[in-house]
């Protein structure tokens, strides 16, 4: 089975090094010297890892046969891609991979439904559930301990227990600091929307 464990970022320098966007809880792993990655588009590819470093925070990787920056930055925004055994689980138990999450269903701790998991966004800050809801609708879900608190592969769903207004916009709760200390009604500019699902 093939997983995206990376997306190729800028160039950076001039010999041949690239930024990458790590999209796999294990780069020592997927993404360590002599690896060898498919690529989407196909034609790039495949590409085998020379070296690796971390450089600002963020993964630095050099491929064979891309020596300057020219061919660095005609690999921008390639997807790098790794087989994976569909048996292999991560080594640590609170870890899934993505084909893992696809397609649970997402409830919440009541048992009411929200809608099914079709895709994880991973972002630099953390990962989202893409969730599909019933009505075709979609809502994001950040994959944090304090929302999702449980995952259960056996039964094929992820528990959830989301603050007001992350499902429900009608839900969200308006707070103002001032109505602390003063007592007095937030109004206008005053108030702070709770954040939203498509923050």
């Amino acid at each position: 089975m093939q997983l995206v464990v990376a997306r190729i970022g800028r160039a950076h320098g001039i010999k041949g090094e690239v930024t990458v966007e790590v999209r796999t809880d294990e780069p020592e792993l997927r993404l360590g010297p002599g690896a060898v990655l498919a690529t989407d588009p196909a034609a790039t590819g495949p590409l085998t890892i020379e070296s690796g470093r971390v450089h600002s925070g963020r993964l630095l990787l050099r491929f064979e046969g891309v020596r300057d920056r020219t061919g660095a930055e005609a690999l921008r925004n390639t997807l790098l891609i790794a087989e994976v055994d569909p048996e292999e689980l991560p080594e640590d138990e609170e870890e899934f991979y993505d084909h893992q999450l696809i397609d649970l269903d997402v409830v919440l701790a009541d048992g009411t439904e929200i809608g099914r998991i079709t895709e994880i966004s991973h972002l630099p800050s953390q990962d989202l559930f893409i969730v599909e809801r019933p009505d075709g609708s979609e809502v994001m879900i950040p994959f944090v301990e304090e929302i999702v608190s449980e995952i259960d592969l056996e039964e094929q769903r992820a528990v959830i227990t989301p603050p007001p207004g992350l499902i429900d916009e009608s839900e969200a709760v308006v707070v103002s600091s001032r109505d602390e200390e003063t007592g007095e009604a937030a109004s206008g500019d005053d108030a702070d929307e709770a954040p939203k699902g498509d923050a």
